[in-house]
């Protein structure tokens, strides 16, 4: 694994060292690497018998801090385990302690170790962009700001962002189109006729009134969102008067759309113009973080994180953690208003300070609208995590049924279920979706395109997919230790498909992970369904039996999230243009052969000659445009 910062380049002096050691254990082994430290800031990490990473910490002063490790006694259940555990260290020297913290988060996200908190929810957030161009555009962005144009944001989900759109559609008329169609269109079209667009792409709005827009709709999302209205309303105020009653209508329905955008927005603080609430609740070895945007005066949304505790955290080294594995990757706002504070607060507010290139303070309210806002945060968290426990003890009671009832070695804690998609053979993909304690795992989902299996071959198609499921599985972890090995397999369908699967783990030298295959009935209706396993007779489940609807369940969303796939898959291959396979044509030089030819078909058939005869169109351009379609044929 590669050593480097988060936001600058490594300093000279950041050298692993990994002396040689003696057979000591625990804190001896510690102990035996404190005549090779000295005082300077750092990272250190601390290894197992298999060198695997168990914790990675930073320290001030690497000396001091490893020096606490080596004592004998006086440690929490958790830290005495880790150093029991502890096979050797690795070192990394920084100039700054606030160095050594970015470095810190950025390890402990690569590596995940096991007694590190980690904060396992890593997703962006959307944004909205209102493009730089003489027409801008108004959408939704998700990742690094690398187009130009205004952003804002971040928005909590990208249902949050699509509500916005909408009304900001609806109230400001702003294209949505990519500038590829909007340079193409010759009449408006369907968002004009339904007044969600101005058409600027057809000369129907001049540049002036819509940039006039555009002002408007910055300044909303901006915060000032009273003056917008104010103008819009002394607007449709002289409408009327001039007895312009289709304009002041217009005007009416914008004034709502954006009263609409307010409304869903709930809480719109008034002493808070930008920060994040970060609100920490822990409880029964669990914890929640509840995280509300706050832009331009506006509330934009709120998710909840559940952090991976290592076992005796306090709150205090849980905030820090989240806090810095949080903002390592996003930009922090100026303000952040946390339930509790951290354990060095100024370090990592100069660690986000110096990503951000400027101030970024940290705060826990006492009183006032902030203490408020917290608390609003706080509340939505502690019933977040309850919510979440009660599904996890559903969720446990179900597993164990599951287990008692296809008599399984244990309860299982990984349940990977499997299905195939196609059309007649076409565009066929497979699919695995993955349950445990908590529910799904939506970031464990796979997706396999077909490659090898005949077309409609469903037993060929399976035996594809688990092998090339468990193959990767084999190589990356042999010896069977990570979590990511499933403790049960369902198949949709009969004992032909269990029976493949069977052969497939056989071949592999695979042959303790019990499987269950989920087939229809003889009357194929929901309810009847039977369960095959290698081996064993076919049963069923009563109709009414809580792991039956379960298993329906675990098929279910497998089913779908296939489904969803092949669709996606197809609608690719319908859109898919021979041309854009070829280099050196882009939008003009494609729009410029279809002009020319009809379709892209013609454009195959087309002589050499032909084709050099389009404008636009080089000689040598040709010559490989025909030497792509020759070469296909």
């Amino acid at each position: 694994m590669p050593f480097h910062t988060i936001d600058s380049a490594m300093p000279d002096d950041l050298i692993p060292q990994t002396p040689e050691m003696p057979a000591l254990t625990g804190h001896e082994r510690i102990a035996a690497y404190l005549r090779q430290l000295d005082s300077s800031p750092g990272v250190y990490r601390m290894l197992d018998a298999e060198n695997r990473v168990l914790y990675v910490g930073k320290a001030k002063n690497l000396k001091a801090r490893v020096s606490n490790y080596a004592r004998p006694s006086g440690h929490s259940h958790r830290i005495a385990r880790m150093i029991r555990e502890t096979a050797s260290m690795m070192f990394l020297t920084t100039r700054t302690e606030t160095e050594a913290l970015l470095l810190e988060q950025n390890l402990i996200k690569q590596l995940k170790p096991r007694y590190n908190v980690l904060l396992r929810d890593d997703k962006s957030f959307p944004n909205i962009i209102i493009s730089a161009h003489r027409f801008p555009q108004i959408r939704k962005h998700r990742g690094a700001r690398t187009d130009k144009g205004d952003y804002f944001g971040p928005f909590a989900s990208a249902g949050a962002v699509n509500r916005t759109l909408n009304q900001l559609q609806k109230a400001f008329l702003l294209r949505s189109c990519t500038d590829s169609v909007f340079s193409s269109r010759t009449r408006p079209c369907l968002l004009h006729q339904i007044k969600r667009c101005s058409a600027p792409c057809v000369g129907l709005i001049s540049e002036d009134d819509y940039a006039d827009s555009v002002f408007d709709a910055a300044r909303f999302l901006s915060g000032r969102t009273t003056k917008v209205q104010e103008t819009l309303a002394r607007q449709m105020q002289e409408a009327s008067e001039a007895m312009e009653f289709e304009r002041a209508a217009a005007l009416r329905d914008r004034i709502k759309a954006l009263t609409q955008v307010q409304t869903a927005q709930g809480i719109n603080p008034r002493t808070v113009a930008e920060a994040d609430i970060v609100a920490l609740h822990m409880e029964g070895g669990q914890a929640c973080v509840q995280v509300f945007f706050i832009r331009a005066h506006q509330n934009w949304g709120n998710h909840d994180f559940y952090p991976r505790l290592a076992g005796d955290d306090d709150p205090a080294e849980v905030m820090q953690a989240f806090l810095g594995q949080f903002y390592s990757d996003r930009d922090p706002p100026p303000l952040i208003l946390a339930s509790n504070g951290v354990d060095e607060p100024e370090v990592l507010m100069a660690a986000l300070s110096e990503k951000a290139r400027r101030r970024i303070d940290l705060v826990v309210p006492q009183r006032g609208e902030k203490a408020e806002l917290v608390e609003g945060a706080l509340r939505n968290a502690r019933e977040s995590l309850a919510r979440r426990m009660s599904e996890s003890a559903a969720q446990a009671k179900l597993l164990e049924g599951l287990a008692e009832k296809f008599e399984l070695p244990g309860v299982p804690r990984r349940i990977e279920i499997y299905d195939n998609s196609h059309i007649m053979g076409t565009n066929a993909i497979g699919a695995f979706v993955v349950s445990g304690p908590n529910g799904f795992d939506k970031g464990q989902y796979r997706k396999f395109n077909i490659e090898t299996a005949k077309p409609g071959d469903d037993f060929g198609m399976m035996k594809e997919v688990l092998t090339r499921r468990f193959t990767r599985l084999l190589k990356e972890d042999p010896d069977r230790e990570s979590p990511a090995w499933p403790d049960l397999l369902l198949i949709d369908g009969g004992q032909g498909q269990v029976s493949a699967v069977y052969e497939v783990l056989a071949e592999l030298g695979v042959h303790d992970i019990p499987m269950v295959g989920v087939a229809k009935g003889i009357d194929r209706d929901l309810g009847k369904e039977e369960f095959h396993r290698i081996g064993k007779r076919p049963m069923a489940l009563p109709h009414n039996d809580p792991v039956l609807y379960f298993v329906q369940r675990l098929r279910d969303e497998a089913h779908r999230f296939a489904i969803g796939t092949h669709r996606a898959k197809r609608a690719k291959s319908l859109l898919a243009n021979p041309l854009d396979e070829i280099p050196g044509v882009g939008a003009t030089r494609k729009r410029a052969l279809l002009q020319h030819f009809g379709s892209a078909k013609a454009v195959s058939r087309a002589a050499l000659v032909d084709l050099k005869a389009v404008p636009g169109v080089s000689d040598t351009l040709a010559e490989t445009i025909y030497g792509y379609f020759h070469e296909k044929g």
